[in-house]
C-alpha cells in the first residue's frame, strides 16, 4: 500500500495532466466522476491532481523530519551512551526535559514566531517546508536517544567489545566500528513510526492553518479546505482523510514487521 501511494504521487502528474490550480466553476463540489476521479473543491479545482501534489509534500516531510530526528536521536544517544558521569547524566537530563514539554503548542508557537522569517529568505513553500521539517524532527529525537543509550549501555559491556578494546581500539573506532553497527536494529523500527507522526503533525499543522501557504495543497490543509462542506460534498475530506489514513497505518505496520525481523529473540 506504501509503495503504491509512493508510485501514484511520483508518477501521478505524468499522467494526470489536470493544473492544480486550474479553477472551473461549473464545476464546484463536483462528486466523483470520469472527469474528476475524486470530485473537485469549491473553485471546480480537481481533488485528484491537488491531492497527487500534496502527497509529495506530506511524504517528503515524513521522510525529513525522520531523518532530523534519527540524526539528532542517534548522536545524542551514542554520546551518552559511550560517555560516564557529567555528560551522560547532563544529556539525559536535557532529553527529559524535552519530553516533558507539550509538543503541539510549542510547534504552534515556534511557527508562528519564526514562519514569516523563513518565508523573506527561501521562499513561501521552501520557508515553511524547512521550518515544518526542522520543528517536527527537533521534537521527535528524544524517544530515539533513549533508545541508542540504552543500547550503548547494554553492548558496551559484550564479548566482542570487551575484545576489541583488548585488541587496543580507540574509544571512537568501539562506537562506529563495533556498537553502533549493532544498535540500529530499534533505531530503524523508531524511525519508521517517527515518519507516522511526523506526517500527522504535518496535517495538524496544516488542518489549523500554520503549516503551508493556503495555495499549496497538502493533505492537512485538503481537510482543512473541507470542513465546512462536510455536508454537501463529504468525499473533499475523505479522499485526504483516507489517504493519511492509509499512509500512516501502512508505516505503522512496516514498523511492527521490523520490530518483529530485528528482534534478537525472535525464534525462527
Amino acid at each position: 500500500m506504501l509503495a503504491l501511494l509512493a508510485l501514484s504521487i511520483v508518477v501521478g502528474p505524468w499522467i494526470w495532466r489536470v493544473p492544480i490550480n486550474e479553477i472551473d466553476f461549473t464545476a464546484r463540489l463536483a462528486p466523483p466522476s470520469w472527469d474528476h476521479p475524486f470530485g473537485t473543491d469549491d473553485l471546480g479545482q480537481d481533488l485528484m491532481a491537488r491531492m497527487i501534489y500534496g502527497g509529495r509534500i506530506s511524504l517528503a516531510v515524513g521522510f525529513a523530519a525522520m531523518a532530523v530526528g534519527l540524526f539528532v536521536g542517534v548522536v545524542i544517544g551514542a554520546i551518552a551512551g559511550a560517555s560516564k558521569g557529567p555528560v551522560d547524566a547532563a544529556l539525559m537530563w536535557l532529553t527529559d526535559l524535552f519530553l516533558s514539554l507539550p509538543q503541539l503548542p510549542l510547534l504552534l508557537l515556534v511557527i508562528y514566531l519564526f514562519r514569516d522569517l523563513l518565508k523573506g529568505l527561501v521562499g513561501p513553500e521552501g520557508g515553511t517546508f524547512i521550518l515544518i521539517v526542522l520543528v517536527i524532527g527537533g521534537f521527535r529525537w528524544m524517544p530515539v536517544a533513549r533508545l541508542v543509550r540504552a543500547q550503548f549501555l547494554s553492548l558496551r559491556e559484550k564479548e566482542f567489545v570487551e575484545a576489541a578494546r583488548a585488541l587496543g581500539a580507540s574509544n571512537f573506532r568501539l562506537v562506529v566500528r563495533h556498537i553502533l553497527p549493532n544498535a540500529l536494529g530499534p533505531v530503524i523500527v523508531a524511525g519508521t513510526i517517527d515518519v507516522a507522526a511526523a506526517i500527522i503533525a504535518e496535517s495538524t499543522l496544516s488542518f489549523l492553518g500554520l503549516g503551508f501557504p493556503p495555495d499549496i495543497p497538502t493533505w492537512g490543509r485538503l481537510l482543512f479546505d473541507a470542513k465546512d462542506y462536510l455536508d454537501i460534498a463529504p468525499h473533499w475530506a475523505l479522499f485526504a482523510g483516507g489517504a493519511i489514513f492509509l499512509t500512516v497505518i501502512a508505516i505503522n505496520f512496516i514498523g511492527d514487521g521490523l520490530r518483529d525481523a530485528l528482534d534478537p529473540r525472535k525464534v525462527m
